[in-house]
């Protein structure tokens, strides 16, 4: 499992998985306890780059969100393991 710590949101930490290319188990820590589990059921079993395209830049209090900064965690995950 990752972690990531969020910057700038309600929620301070991400946990997810990559398991060939597809994202899977995405457990935020703190924030709007429904809407994160929301999010994280709507990227059960999507590609990585799909959802990095679909939250990036999604905005709520200052320039970033708990969506995007699930973007940000898994587009620093790639970075690392390419």
């Amino acid at each position: 499992m990752q972690t990531y710590a969020t910057k700038g949101t309600c929620s301070r930490q991400i946990l997810f998985d990559v398991i060939d290319g597809k994202v899977y188990n995405v457990k935020f820590i703190g924030g709007c306890l429904g809407n994160l589990q929301g999010i994280a059921r709507l990227v059960e079993g999507r590609d990585i780059d799909e959802v990095i395209t679909t939250l990036k830049g999604v905005k709520c209090k200052g320039n970033t969100s708990c969506p995007d900064q699930l973007a940000t965690a898994l587009q620093t995950y790639k970075e690392k393991h390419q």
